[in-house]
């Protein structure tokens, strides 16, 4: 449990420390700050990571992993559900046809086939009967649809958790929905399994640990890179054997470019807004939380450029997947109300999303103001560089590392330097330093790093080598 009493959220993005090589990437590029480098490796502060996935996106030596469920669990139900966004089926060239992409689908072993997008007309009834009939504040509502940025404002801008849409995302609704369409066929729901087939980690740590629920009604979920490969593999000659369910005939114009940028924003009348990228989600939420946002209506929110099209587990180009999903979505009809549907409305309900700040310096506000003061006063002595090689982001985030007791002074290589200088320290205390921060040997020469000469894998130093130094 955290502070606030609340289970510890899952996080699907995880470090292999065999193949972390402390190059900082990943550091630089965190907007929550949740990476530090101890004792040679990054690590991640739990309470800060919003499973972003933008430090495996900037890690060079893959040692940033998503953790999924392994495929062969599908076998564990007799009846196994594929449930999938558009973006996979956009992704593939133009090459391989949907029917291929069924076709492995079934041969893979699953025996019902569909679509993430379908009644999406549900979901947006019931989004606009949110704006109308439940939310009562002048500020605009905010899209629930991304986890990660679901995740983001609960950890770096709680006051606005009251602004998101209390409805789940599409997945859920296609979960319930095919829940739905099993039991008209007479299929006992525990022999059942559905597996999403995700492009992100976030949508994994959201099904581990859902927001507004207790528990998702979604049994398993699958890393897509997997699915794209094995499907990449056995496409030439797969025949077109569609899946048992009706489903997707239901499937939409709009529902296909949900999960892009405007998407949902189509959807809807009045002033919206739509932002993709997490930095420039950042700066967006941080103008909201200033008051200085124009006067809209609706914010949609993805943390991926190009949204779910620039997933972290998407295997195809972002561009190319997104154009490729424009043109699909043309030769689908425009989504439909449907009759009958009110059961379904409401399973995708979910109560207040909490805020779960993370704490920059302690719980209680008048030690926190003490230990901002203390960390200001720290500030005074470091560079102001920002340059990382502290192992913390930023000469601030050093400065708060310090006032929390996890850093020193001499963590900064620019104070040691100044402290050798002066006397304060000796050479070889102030390598030993640098050693205890970065790992043993991590400064002997290696000609496997990143950009070096043998930059595929270690190898010994030759003579050339050697003659540099």
């Amino acid at each position: 449990m955290n502070h606030s009493n609340q289970p510890e959220l899952h996080h699907a993005i995880k470090i292999d420390p065999d193949k972390c090589r402390a190059c900082t990437h990943c550091l630089q590029v965190c907007p929550t700050e949740a990476i530090r480098i101890r004792n040679g490796k990054a690590t991640i502060i739990p309470g800060r990571c919003v499973d972003c996935g933008e430090c495996h996106r900037a890690c060079p030596y893959q040692a940033f992993y998503v953790e999924q469920d392994d495929l062969s669990r599908i076998f564990d139900y007799k009846y196994r559900v594929a449930l999938f966004p558009a973006v996979l089926v956009s992704q593939f060239p133009e090459n391989i046809s949907e029917e291929q992409i069924y076709g492995v689908l079934k041969q893979i072993g699953f025996t019902h086939i569909c679509e993430v997008e379908q009644p999406i007309s549900v979901l947006i009834d019931s989004i606009k009967d949110f704006a109308q009939n439940e939310y009562d504040n002048e500020s605009p509502i905010i899209s629930s649809f991304c986890p990660a940025t679901v995740r983001l404002i609960q950890v770096k801008y709680p006051a606005l958790t009251e602004h998101l849409v209390l409805r789940n995302a599409p997945h859920d609704l296609a979960a319930w929905y095919v829940r739905m369409r099993l039991a008209e066929e007479g299929i006992d729901p525990s022999d059942a399994g559905i597996f999403y087939i995700t492009p992100c980690a976030a949508k994994i740590a959201a099904v581990k640990s859902p927001v507004g629920e207790k528990k998702s009604i979604v049994d398993g979920i699958i890393n897509m890179s997997e699915i794209y490969n094995r499907v990449m593999s056995k496409a030439t000659g797969a025949n077109g054997a569609f899946h048992s369910c009706d489903c997707r005939n239901e499937i939409s114009r709009e529902g296909i470019l949900w999960s892009l940028p405007e998407g949902e924003k189509a959807a809807f009348e009045g002033k919206s807004l739509s932002v993709d990228g997490m930095h420039n989600v950042i700066r967006i939420l941080e103008r909201l939380e200033d008051g200085e946002l124009p006067d809209i209506d609706f914010l949609e929110l993805r943390a991926c450029e190009e949204g779910c099209a620039g997933g972290i587990m998407m295997t195809g180009n972002r561009f190319l997947t997104a154009d490729r999903q424009h043109k699909r979505a043309k030769t689908f009809p425009k989504a439909q109300s449907f009759t009958g549907m009110e059961e379904l409305a409401e399973k995708i309900r979910i109560t207040p999303v909490q805020p779960r700040p993370m704490v920059h310096l302690d719980t209680n506000i008048e030690k926190a103001f003490e230990k901002m003061q203390k960390a200001r006063s720290i500030m005074c002595h470091l560079p102001g560089i920002d340059c990382g090689a502290c192992g913390a982001p930023s000469c601030l985030a050093l400065a708060e590392d310090m006032v929390r007791h996890e850093a020193r002074m001499t963590d900064c290589i620019y104070v040691q330097q100044l402290w050798q200088k002066e006397g304060k320290i000796s050479a070889d205390k102030a390598f030993r330093n640098l050693e205890k921060k970065w790992g043993a040997n991590r400064f002997d020469v290696d000609c496997s790093k990143h950009g070096a000469k043998n930059d595929n894998g270690p190898g010994p130093m030759n003579e050339e080598d050697a003659d540099l130094y």
